[in-house]
């Protein structure tokens, strides 16, 4: 594929940067023990971990899609 098409697709992702940023602080969070749900409880959940790192970058105005209800 030439590079010119690269390029051009290259910012087209779902998420931003800032998102990927947020995930990866709250996973850290996690491991370290120090990351609480809305209720306070630990989060021990992966998925959990990355749901917290998604709505936090959100409510920053990264880019990130909607929540699916």
């Amino acid at each position: 594929m030439p590079a010119t098409k690269r390029r051009a697709r290259k910012g087209t992702g779902k998420y931003g940067k800032a998102a990927g940023k947020r995930v990866e602080s709250a996973m850290r969070r996690r491991k370290k023990g120090t990351l609480r749900s809305g209720s306070g409880a630990k989060v021990k959940s992966r998925k959990q971990a990355i749901a917290i790192g998604l709505s936090e970058a959100r409510e920053k105005g990264g880019k990130v899609p909607r929540r699916k209800k």
